[in-house]
């Protein structure tokens, strides 16, 4: 156990420390004047003017058409698969609504994936409409981070920046060379890189065996860097080429921490309130190191069952050293249960392992985090989420001391709360909704993997997945149907942009407004108490909101498993 804790504390002193060096690139990223050559032509190739101001309704229009019409050319790529060349293996096209689910999935930061990848996708889709979506999806949610400080950064104006601007910086000076440098660690660390789209070996038996082959390197490397997930394989990062050794592990898990903790010291830079992004992030830190310790030591304990009908888990390969059903026995219980809380505290979705077959407690980690959607979060998006919260923080409190609020200077006014509240209702009214419905269809009984409240357990945590977009699941529901194919893909672009656009509206009501001198009522939100608060806020509105779901599923699982019933 001490070194699984060394290293737990190695990976996040290390995250840590690159939350200052990579802070201070996006701060001057979003905030320096001049264009590079390659920015200038691109500008010229899209028309678009660098130089304009846009207010938050031009900026998020900008965004929502770009993002569809990207959405639409991804769409169209897999509709025609079977007709593109390249291709030797001959894969088929998508059908419409799996194409569908697929192009809205990775559009939006989600990558639920309804196929498994190898067989369903070839190398060309797999960079022209895969890693091509996966790009533009982690620039469009750092793009919106940028307008979204900016825009609270800001006083008396009505703009917040050019999404143009910041969507192809992100792309060139952040995504691209970050992406290229992991990538070359890839390849060094053995994960294939080539346009052959297989290879026939000879096994140690004899026999003949295709391997599937691709880029699968620089596939990896925007997967995470980017919090998409989505895997070359079905078996995502669990396969040996997506994940060769225990030190990729590490670095999947680094990658996916990367931005999402970073644009905390971002924040306070743009804001000029250092203190600020600090408290931000170590409110993400002590709920990340909450859930990893509760995946760790469910994880860790093993099943009681097994005890309980006299087996040593000491002794059997199944339980030793813990539940190392479903995981990688070169990762074991540490970099698995490290990994299982960074996916989807990170809104990720890759996987090292089965979710599915963590304990109940194991297994409501991912769920809740995903619920939660604000422990890290995705690129751009988690701060976003994170700072909603921070506003309903100090409205309540505002309202419980008897004060106007005020949130960096500015009064929060009721127009402001209405869309924080919108941002905040739609997230589990998607989950719970698309649930509920999904739960009176009759034809679900035949995707579960699993009967009672582990069957239950599948169908919520794939709705959370897809409305946080995560795009993780529990490893053996079967989604691609023409019901969950739609469903799951409405639900993942409600959750991306039905959250994100009210936040940009109160960016832009914050950047009009005028700083107010703050008076002896005022609260600090650089604080370790306000960050305590914010923690509180977060974890009473998530648990009032989503613990009767949670005891239908991994709550009852738990204390039927302590009291031996099994399903």
């Amino acid at each position: 156990m001490t070194q699984d804790i060394t290293q737990f504390v190695l990976v996040l002193a290390i995250m840590t420390g690159l939350v200052v060096v990579l802070g201070k690139w996006m701060t001057h990223l979003f905030t320096s004047p001049g264009h590079n050559i390659l920015e200038r032509g691109t500008y010229r190739i899209l028309g678009v003017d660098p130089e304009e101001r846009m207010s938050w309704k031009h900026y998020g229009v900008v965004l929502l058409l770009s993002n569809a019409a990207m959405m639409l050319l991804g769409y169209l790529i897999l509709r025609i698969q079977g007709l593109l060349p390249f291709d030797v293996l001959e894969r088929a096209a998508q059908t419409p609504d799996l194409a569908f689910n697929t192009a809205a999935s990775f559009t939006t930061n989600t990558n639920w994936q309804a196929y498994s990848g190898e067989s369903s996708l070839s190398n060309l889709s797999q960079m022209a409409a895969i890693t091509f979506l996966m790009s533009i999806s982690a620039a469009t949610g750092v793009a919106a981070a940028g307008g979204f400080i900016r825009g609270l950064s800001r006083k008396t104006t009505a703009d917040i920046g050019n999404y143009w601007v910041d969507f192809t910086r992100v792309l060139y000076r952040l995504l691209l060379p970050l992406c290229f440098v992991m990538a070359l660690v890839y390849v060094r660390q053995g994960m294939p890189q080539t346009l052959n789209a297989d290879a026939i070996v000879t096994t140690l038996e004899g026999v003949k065996q295709q391997l599937i082959l691709g880029p699968v390197a620089s596939f990896e490397t925007i997967k995470h860097i980017g919090t998409n997930g989505g895997g070359f394989y079905g078996m995502n990062a669990a396969h040996p080429f997506e994940n060769p050794t225990p030190l990729t592990n590490a670095l999947h898990i680094l990658s996916m921490l990367l931005i999402p903790s970073a644009l905390t010291y971002t924040f306070g830079a743009m804001i000029s309130r250092r203190r600020q992004g600090w408290a931000f992030f170590g409110a993400f830190l002590v709920m990340f190191v909450g859930f990893l310790a509760l995946v760790y030591s469910s994880e860790h304990g093993g099943n009681p069952l097994l005890s309980a009908m006299g087996v040593d888990q000491t002794q059997t390969a199944l339980q030793a050293g813990g539940n190392m059903e479903g995981k990688e026995l070169r990762f074991g219980i540490a970099q698995t249960s490290l990994f299982v809380t960074t996916t989807t505290a990170a809104t990720t979705g890759s996987v090292d392992s089965m979710h599915s077959s963590l304990t109940p407690l194991g297994g409501l980690v991912p769920i809740a985090q995903m619920m939660l959607n604000n422990v890290f979060g995705g690129d751009g998006v988690g701060l976003i989420n994170l700072v909603t919260y921070a506003i309903l923080t100090v409205f309540l409190v505002g309202m419980m001391i008897g004060r106007t609020p005020e949130f960096l200077g500015k009064k929060v006014e009721a127009r402001e709360m209405k869309y924080v509240m919108i941002a905040v209702l739609v997230h589990p009214f998607s989950i719970l909704g698309f649930t509920a419905l999904a739960c009176l269809m009759p034809a679900t009984l035949n995707s579960l993997a699993n009967m009672g409240p582990h069957g239950f357990s599948e169908v919520l945590y794939a709705y959370t997945s897809g409305t946080a977009n995560n795009g993780s699941a529990f490893a053996g529901f079967n989604a691609n149907t023409p019901f969950f194919n739609t469903t799951i893909g409405l639900a993942m672009l409600i959750g991306r942009f039905f959250t994100l656009l009210p936040m940009l509206a109160v960016a832009g009501v914050m950047a009009a407004k005028k700083a107010v001198p703050e008076g002896p009522g005022t609260l600090s939100t650089a604080t370790p108490l306000f960050t305590g608060l914010l923690v509180f806020v977060v974890l009473v509105v998530g648990g009032l909101t989503f613990l009767p779901a949670l005891a239908l599923g991994p709550i009852v699982e738990h204390l039927l498993m302590l009291a031996g019933t099994t399903f």
